[in-house]
């Protein structure tokens, strides 16, 4: 962000001492609302609260203690900042953020096709009738990332490995909640991880915040160990599957599962584990992954030409991104217990 700011200051673009502030700030706490285990438990562990809106609800609490001191910045993560290109090096596809983790995470993986021209990028930025756009000669590396983005989550964010241990994980939290629905003592090793469990009414958040603060990953993964001997057949074998890394099978295809055949697997899991076929479908189960090169329903990524026209990256001429690859590429998946 300090980088993008100095860029764009250099280009003349006005930029308050304030503002510059404010948009570190927003930057630094935009994904402060995220719980445990990040987006795979979002919409488990708390109901129909997007992690948004409780990064929103800290800095609210953060800006009080602070005096207002963080009102600029909440304006530009809110996008009612009247400077709309700030909101946009926060939130769009081509944030300051997914720049971020795409170098990172390239780097720590050793995936090299998630390597971008961070620099150069930062470099052609620029702002045109007070929306955040890139210099006609930052075409090519806006498609590098782009591609770079869509290799990275089809190599690493969507890997299969990666996906059966989050579902794993989502199906624990879940036989857990059943569980507990049924009053079946399934107690997690923090408070603040039982209090999420135990309560679906999360509608007085703000009132909630403090507890919510205190859970991070290792309430959940301190929980799956305990839960591994739990008297629950389904909660513990998830568990312990989980915890000793023996996951389940993954195949996925670009047609959804027969019918036949995911029944067959769940009928080979209700023998091996001496449990129902309803019981079943925590161990075998169907969905799909999605990924999309580029959004134009989301914010859109804007090429400033010579002549100063602008064009959408997916209108340029000759450009690697086009409308047609715009719609999201699925592969349908079968998690399934192992011979």
């Amino acid at each position: 962000m300090c980088n993008a700011l100095f860029e764009l200051k250099n280009k003349g673009v006005e930029i308050t001492a304030n503002e510059e502030l404010g948009a570190k700030i927003a930057i630094l706490l935009h994904d402060i609302g995220h719980g445990p285990y990040s987006h795979t438990l979002e919409n488990e562990l708390i109901k129909n609260f997007h992690h948004e809106h409780i990064s929103l609800l800290i800095m609210q609490i953060l800006n009080k203690e602070f005096n207002g001191e963080l009102k600029t910045a909440i304006e530009i993560f809110t996008d009612t900042h009247p400077k709309r290109f700030l909101y946009q090096l926060v939130s769009g596809q081509l944030d300051m953020d997914r720049m971020d983790y795409l170098s990172r995470d390239s780097f720590f993986t050793g995936v090299a096709e998630g390597v971008i021209s961070y620099d150069r990028i930062l470099k052609m930025l620029t702002v045109y009738n007070g929306d955040l756009m890139i210099e006609e000669k930052g075409i090519y590396s806006i498609e590098k990332f782009l591609v770079a983005r869509r290799l990275m989550y089809w190599q690493v964010y969507l890997h299969k490995t990666v996906l059966t241990a989050e579902m794993m994980l989502v199906k624990i939290i879940r036989r857990a909640k059943e569980l507990i629905e049924k009053n079946i003592p399934v107690k997690a090793a923090t408070e603040a991880l039982n209090f999420f469990l135990e309560s679906d009414d999360h509608s007085s958040m703000e009132q909630n915040l403090n507890v919510f603060c205190k859970l991070d990953d290792y309430d959940v993964m301190c929980t799956v160990k305990n839960w591994a001997d739990h008297p629950d057949k389904i909660l513990s074998s998830l568990c312990r599957f989980l915890v000793d890394r023996q996951l389940l099978k993954v195949k996925s295809q670009s047609e959804p599962y027969d019918p036949d055949y995911v029944n067959e697997q769940k009928k080979h899991a209700a023998k091996k584990l001496g449990i129902t076929m309803k019981e079943a479908e925590y161990f075998v189960f169907t969905g799909e992954a999605s990924n999309t090169t580029y959004d134009p329903k989301d914010e859109l990524i804007r090429i400033l030409f010579k002549d100063d026209t602008v064009k959408d990256i997916s209108q340029v001429d000759n450009a690697l991104i086009q409308q047609q690859i715009s719609s999201p590429v699925k592969k349908f998946y079968i998690c399934y217990l192992r011979s």
